[in-house]
């Protein structure tokens, strides 16, 4: 590791927290330029000092909602947790904070060590369980979009005749509201089936109540 890195270290227990800068000073290619109690003063060390990675102690009770606000403060900041529980709760509310690099309860020093060398380079180092437990995430959130969004979005026709079949509206009458032919609302049913994945109108109409139910930061059909 040729590149001096400058690690910021967030602790709120002093004896800890000096213990661990002082070890951390003795690594050959970190320099440790502070060790801070709080976010405020870590807000104030961050901009004084410009470390490339801070360390956050998640046995804080703040410690989470104290690297969201380092993030906040600072887009792209790498911020490490550390003594992050093996829980999958806990793993997952890290990776959502945009956390960069995580250290479990049982790691050792020189865990530490390689996780700041990784993180430093933009890499991230976890345990395979912690791999698999992200990677289960992933395929719950793509499930998710799935059932929501179709692969091709479907047009502002498309979505308006969606309305209609929601309300339980027939074709012809569809056609009759909408001065088109019985002919093309088919075709336009058709294609709202085959880009929702679905094989009947109700299935359809289910899926537009159940988007509506829905916080409106989750995707939608459109």
């Amino acid at each position: 590791m040729g590149r001096m890195i400058r690690v910021l270290v967030v602790a709120n227990i002093r004896i800890y927290r000096e213990g661990l800068t002082d070890a951390l000073a003795r690594v050959e290619h970190l320099a440790v330029v502070a060790g801070v109690s709080n976010l405020d003063a870590a807000l104030q060390e961050l901009r004084a000092s410009r470390p490339d990675v801070v360390l956050v102690d998640m046995a804080m009770e703040t410690g989470l909602a104290t690297a969201r606000a380092l993030l906040s403060a600072e887009p792209g900041l790498r911020v490490i947790a550390l003594g992050v529980p093996d829980v999958e709760k806990d793993l997952i509310a890290c990776a959502e904070a945009g956390i960069a690099g995580l250290v479990p309860r049982e790691a050792s020093l020189n865990d530490l060590v390689a996780t700041l060398e990784s993180t430093a380079r933009g890499e991230l180092m976890c345990s395979p369980r912690t791999a698999a437990t992200l990677l289960r995430r992933l395929a719950r959130l793509a499930a998710e979009r799935d059932e929501t969004s179709p692969a091709t979005p479907l047009t502002a026709r498309e979505r308006e005749i969606l309305g209609f079949l929601d309300r339980g509206i027939s074709n012809k009458e569809i056609a009759r509201g909408l001065g088109i032919e019985v002919p093309t609302v088919k075709n336009h049913v058709h294609n709202i089936l085959e880009k929702l994945k679905v094989h009947r109108r109700g299935e359809a109409a289910a899926l537009v109540r159940r988007r509506a139910n829905r916080p409106s930061s989750e995707p939608n059909l459109s």
